[in-house]
């Protein structure tokens, strides 16, 4: 392979080792240069070799990770949930009620909140309201098993990016969280 050979995504997935989703992300964040060819990317191999030389040498967290805040007072889908994005590489926190959300909200920066409507205490659409109140910019997935026509409307007024019912697939939550953080969503049957 000459130093100037250009490589494809599914070369650069063997060659890199690395996932699909980490290869957006590291395009995205402009830290392996990629030339768009109609539909696809291409890579240049001395770009790779020095990305892979500056990771050797200590710079692991070339690439963060989205964090994503997951809310739900079902212990059982809270660990669901928190395991399913932390293996599609997400940084997770969980918590299990909206005044701890909003606690979490104030003291780090969050990439993503993944929440149920029905909470006892503070619901969902109050944690949303406040969560607007901070930081507009903050994408929303409501995941719920209690929707009502009411709770849709007031969850478009509010702008989520994603509104699911229980039960949904896991891949489905995968697709809509990817497409609330401008990342390509993965072509799986949901």
């Amino acid at each position: 392979m000459g130093d100037d050979q250009f490589l494809t995504t599914d070369e650069v997935l063997d060659y890199l080792q690395i996932n699909l989703r980490t290869i957006y992300r590291l395009i995205k964040a402009r830290q392996i240069p990629a030339v768009r060819v109609g539909r696809q990317w291409r890579f240049r191999r001395t770009d790779l070799d020095a990305w892979l030389a500056a990771r050797t040498a200590g710079d692991r967290d070339v690439v963060s990770r989205p964090r994503i805040l997951v809310v739900d007072d079902e212990p059982a889908v809270r660990e669901l949930l928190g395991k399913s994005l932390t293996l599609s590489e997400y940084e997770v926190d969980l918590v299990g009620d909206g005044p701890t959300a909003l606690d979490r909200l104030s003291g780090a920066e969050y990439d993503l909140l993944i929440i149920d409507l029905k909470m006892p205490g503070m619901d969902g659409l109050s944690v949303i309201r406040e969560a607007r109140r901070r930081n507009l910019d903050l994408p929303v997935i409501i995941v719920t098993g209690f929707s009502t026509e009411a709770n849709a409307i007031e969850a478009i007024n509010l702008g989520v990016s994603g509104y699911l019912t229980k039960p949904f697939r896991i891949p489905r939550l995968l697709n809509v969280a990817a497409r609330a953080l401008g990342e390509p969503a993965e072509t799986v049957d949901v």
